[in-house]
């Protein structure tokens, strides 16, 4: 279209490709032919046992977890060493029980601030591969159902809806 000099291109497409788009957000695309996250694109025809799982825990919630562990078995140690266990009363014993859950309690806290992010490992050209991560739960979700179906589409070859392909049913009159 050509209207007082503006020309406006069409958008290239590959003789055959199929350019169906199942998700589109800003970095990510899912087409029913390509999946592509930032600079990274790959043939969802290419991609083979998709998995999904949570990735590792926040560092500095692991670490305030050992770091609290290791001072409270050495003040247990030093107690146990030094024969104060005996001389401790019933209140002592309880304040220290609940002391020595404070490494769980943190574990327990850090995962709430700072939950392990999602991630979805699927095989590309024989070789395991991180294909996409994301903190937000409802994102990742949608991603990949999204390339799942996309998968669906070119395992059985067509995106046809079952519904508006199918004749409607008629009573013999």
């Amino acid at each position: 279209m050509d209207r007082e000099g503006a020309k406006t291109r069409p958008p290239r497409t590959v003789p055959g490709a199929r350019t169906t788009l199942l998700y589109a957000r800003p970095g990510i695309i899912v087409t029913v032919d390509r999946f592509t996250v930032g600079s990274t694109s790959y043939r969802v025809a290419d991609l083979t046992h998709l998995r999904t799982t949570r990735g590792p825990h926040d560092r500095i919630a692991v670490r305030a977890v050992v770091l609290t562990a290791s001072m409270l078995g050495g003040v247990a140690l030093l107690l146990g060493f030094s024969g104060g266990l005996q001389h401790l009363t019933a209140g002592a014993y309880l304040i220290l029980g609940a002391v020595f859950l404070l490494p769980a309690a943190l574990a327990v806290v850090g995962d709430r601030w700072r939950p392990p992010p999602h991630e979805l490992w699927g095989w590309h050209q024989g070789t395991e591969t991180l294909l996409f991560t994301a903190d937000d739960e409802r994102q990742f979700g949608q991603v990949t159902r999204a390339l799942l179906r996309a998968r669906e589409v070119n395992r059985y070859g067509g995106w046809t809806d079952p519904l508006a392909s199918a004749e409607p049913w008629r009573p013999n009159r």
